[in-house]
């Protein structure tokens, strides 16, 4: 199976799933708003530590070129609580136990480490413009660096 590859100039696919408090967060709300989608394996982890705490420190600055951070990830909401506060996190993080919202964006798929391969998350960023459709399809990122290259990118 291939996993879905969204390019740019696309409609990005429509999710409504919860934040860490329980809150529905849906693409559909955020029309007129340019949003930062990333999606990252798992809370409390030290890439996803490093990755969250860079989306944290850019945030004043991705929020005055208008843009919305959420990260997503397939933990459940108590983790991503603990995430948040431990880290002291300033944007929601989505909860996708069902990996739904992971495959539409093919944010879910073939990894491999040491020669083995498994199904897993694709730390992948896609930057959705106001009307809804993908302006950046970044996949396969990595947690340390990717911030800064996509604060270049998007001259912010």
């Amino acid at each position: 199976m291939t996993e879905t590859r969204l390019k740019t100039g696309t409609k990005a696919p429509a999710f409504k799933i919860p934040n860490q408090d329980g809150e529905l967060v849906s693409l559909a709300d955020l029309k007129g708003q340019r949003v930062i989608l990333y999606f990252y394996p798992a809370a409390l982890t030290p890439g996803c530590t490093k990755e969250a705490c860079d989306f944290n420190d850019a945030l004043t600055p991705f929020k005055k070129a208008g843009y919305t951070v959420l990260g997503v990830s397939p933990d459940a909401q108590a983790k991503l609580v603990k995430f948040r506060k431990e880290e002291k996190l300033k944007f929601d993080l989505l909860s996708d136990e069902s990996l739904k919202t992971h495959k539409a964006y093919g944010a879910f798929g073939k990894k491999s480490m040491y020669g083995r391969e498994y199904e897993g998350v694709l730390r992948s960023t896609f930057v959705i413009d106001e009307k809804g459709k993908v302006a950046h399809a970044l996949y396969n990122v990595k947690a340390t660096g990717h911030v800064a290259a996509l604060r270049k990118l998007l001259e912010v």
